[in-house]
This record gives structure tokens, sequence and C-alpha cells, in this order.
């Protein structure tokens, strides 16, 4: 089989319903299975999978157990030569699908790949960074990004110069439309489940890289990714405790015992913040 595809849903029902129906109708030219895995939606996402997607594989979880460990319930059981993490707020395009495969399979040393995002209106939605230092992550936790978007720092890490109509080998992709090669996971592993959310993908892309891979961009691949319709629901404050134990164990792993640190005692300040920002809605 060509490709697994592992959607991890969370209270989106009409947005899955949508996303499910876009690849079955795009996705002709290859071998493909399709994982849903519910974390405890309780929106009659589960009823709706088993109705009008009887093809599909459902894992019903009982509980919320966050991104990383739900996607790693589904690639356990994926038969795929590739494995694309796929969020449910996104529509396939074009037969992207194939295009990414047929990317990967044209280039053997990308060990993760990602395609064009685009926003419902058709522009384009930035989903390329460069990894994340010290200095652009204490902006971002200090809020300064709302209010000096164009510093240097926030520039390099957001990749603002990044040519999005060509393809190439980048830091990160976002982990909306992540493809991995199976040959990838059974020498990096799986998923870290120690993030609940947030960070994973980068995780992931940095032992990737550390492993000798690529992490590539392909331009042809478009989807449309309506962005972080799950988590709109909760509300700032708790979104910032979460980013904040992300951050906090990425940097743990990846960073100097400084760094760390440092960016420990920034996360009391930056909960402070977001509790200003969620009381006027700043």
């Amino acid at each position: 089989m060509d490709l697994s595809i592992v959607i991890v849903s969370w209270k989106v029902k009409k947005l899955l319903e949508e996303c499910l129906n876009s690849i079955f109708n795009q996705t002709k030219e290859i071998t493909y299975e399709v994982w849903v895995v519910d974390n405890f939606s309780q929106d009659g996402t589960v009823e709706m999978v088993k109705e009008k997607f009887p093809q599909v594989h459902l894992i019903a979880n009982q509980k919320n157990l966050g991104f990383a460990k739900a996607n790693n319930q589904a690639i356990r059981l994926a038969k795929g030569k590739f494995i694309l993490l796929l969020n449910p707020d996104t529509k396939i395009l074009d037969n992207a699908l194939e295009k990414i495969v047929h990317f990967m399979k044209e280039n053997p040393n990308c060990g993760v790949a990602g395609g064009k995002l685009l926003n419902p209106d058709g522009s384009l939605q930035p989903s390329v960074r460069r990894f994340p230092r010290f200095l652009d992550q204490a902006l971002i936790l200090l809020k300064i990004h709302h209010f000096l978007p164009n510093l240097p720092p926030l520039r390099a890490y957001l990749a603002k110069n990044f040519d999005y109509d060509k393809k190439q080998e980048v830091d990160q992709i976002m982990g909306a439309f992540f493809l991995i090669r199976r040959e990838v996971i059974e020498e990096v592993g799986l998923l870290d489940e120690n993030f609940w959310i947030w960070f994973e993908e980068v995780d992931y892309c940095q032992r990737v890289k550390k492993a000798g891979k690529r992490v590539c961009y392909c331009p042809q691949a478009k989807i449309i990714h309506y962005f972080g319709q799950s988590f709109k629901q909760r509300l700032s404050l708790d979104k910032q405790r979460i980013y904040n134990r992300s951050l906090s164990y990425y940097f743990k792993k990846h960073h100097s015992f400084i760094n760390y640190l440092l960016i420990n005692l920034l996360r009391p300040l930056s909960l402070f913040l977001a509790a200003l920002t969620q009381m006027f809605k700043i």
C-alpha cells in the first residue's frame, strides 16, 4: 500500500466529514487507507464516521489523549509505505496526495515532507519555519510578536523570506499535513508522547535531521487548511499552559541547560500576559 492517512479529530465533526469527502474524491492514482482517531469528541463524530465512511478504520478513544499519542495509536497499525498525519480541518485539492507520494518516491533521502497550505479563500498560509531559538521564543512568550512582528529574530524564525513556489529542504513543516517515510519511523521512532500538543512535529523534524534525513517542502501538493479549529474551543490561558509545557520540554531535549532554564523563568510571565489577553480580548 502506498499511503496510510492518519487523522486525529476532536470536536470538528462537520470539518472532518468535508476532509474525508475530499480524500475519497481527490485521490485516484495511489493505494491508500484512512485512519480516524477520535479523541473523545462526544459531538457525533464517531457515529458520523461509522455511518458515512464505513471504509475508514476508526479508533474511538474514551478520553482526549492528545495529538502525539493519538497519532501513534494509528501509526502502529498503519500499513502504508508512507504515513500522512493530516488535520481534520483540511481539504485535499487536485490529487495532492498522489503528488506528494510521487515526490517522496523521487527523493529517497527525504524523510518528511509537507505541501502548500492555503487559507479557505485560496491565499497562502505560511507553514514553514526555522527551528526555535531562545530569542524568538522569548519574544513570543512575552507577546511582543503581536506588536513588533517584523523584528529580525521573529522574521528569521517565521521564515518570512521563504519561497513557497519552490521545492526545497527546510527545518520544519506544519503538522497539519505531515508525510513520513515508513523507514524513517522505523529508524527514528514514533512521535514523542510527552508532547500533548504543539512542538511534536518540530521535535520530529529535529530527530529526522539528526538521523541524516531531509525535511522537504513540495508546493505541488496543495490543501486548504482552516487552521486550529479544535483549539479555538479552548480559552487563551489554557492554551498558553499547554504551549508552555511543550516549549519547555522541547528546549530540554534540543537546547542547552541555560536556555532551558531561561525559557522556564519566562513561563509565569507568559501566563499572566495570556490572562490579560483573555480578559481584555487583545
